[in-house]
């Protein structure tokens, strides 16, 4: 049976499960998909995985209308409000991997708060993707060995990274249907076991991640080697 650590996910799909549910806002969407990621980590913390990643809010969603920007930084507070109670009864700590420097102060106090409070709980640690893209993460982590004069290798480069100290990607889910990795982890999926279904996030339940669990503990890993 596979070891199951780290589980990502690219939530996708919350405007589309709102305009097929009849509402004229996407944002509708936005809020019932964070009631998911509640019931997710609940969930995945009761099973033992030690991390859940979750892509919240990519780089290139600052292209999106100002509006929704507006809306998902306001949400992505008010859920780290609302939250702590959860990770504090639950042993959850809290993560971010991401640029963070560029929203909002609020949220960034809210964010480092919330990290400072969670910080010694050693169960779960639920990170939050936020003003992250890959390709952005693996430049930054370069700069820093040039800045260094540090000669990098693969494992001394994984320790520049925003994911730093985190175990490896077991499995990537992303929903909406999409077939793309959007700049998500891409260093640190190179192994992992990817699953696209056609299932919007807010429609994500736990029934279908344990799915998804049971097919990922029948794969035959072998990380580039003959068995």
């Amino acid at each position: 049976m596979n070891e199951l650590k780290h589980i990502a996910i690219i939530m996708d799909g919350n405007g589309r499960w709102a305009k097929k549910q009849g509402f004229l806002k996407r944002i509708v969407g936005h809020e019932e998909g964070a009631k998911r990621v509640r019931e997710l980590t609940i969930h995945a913390s009761n099973m033992g995985v030690r991390y859940l990643t979750l892509y919240a809010f990519s780089t290139e969603n600052w292209k999106r209308p100002e509006g929704e920007v507006s809306f998902l930084m306001q949400l992505m507070d008010r859920y780290l409000k609302n939250e702590l109670k959860l990770f504090l009864d639950n042993n959850v700590r809290f993560e971010t991997i991401g640029d963070i420097a560029a929203l909002p102060q609020s949220l960034r106090e809210r964010i480092l708060y919330t990290k400072e409070k969670t910080a010694h709980f050693t169960g779960l640690t639920q990170v939050l993707a936020v003003n992250y893209g890959s390709r952005d993460e693996i430049v930054r982590a370069a700069n820093k060995a040039v800045e260094a004069g540090q000669k990098v290798d693969e494992a001394s480069f994984d320790d520049l990274l925003d994911t730093a100290g985190m175990d490896p990607v077991d499995i990537l889910i992303r929903t909406g249907g999409d077939k793309r990795l959007s700049n998500y982890l891409l260093w640190q999926v190179a192994y992992s076991e990817l699953y696209f279904t056609d299932i919007l996030w807010p429609d994500f339940t736990t029934a279908e991640l344990d799915k998804i669990i049971a097919d990922f503990q029948k794969v035959e890993r072998r990380f580039g080697a003959v068995k």
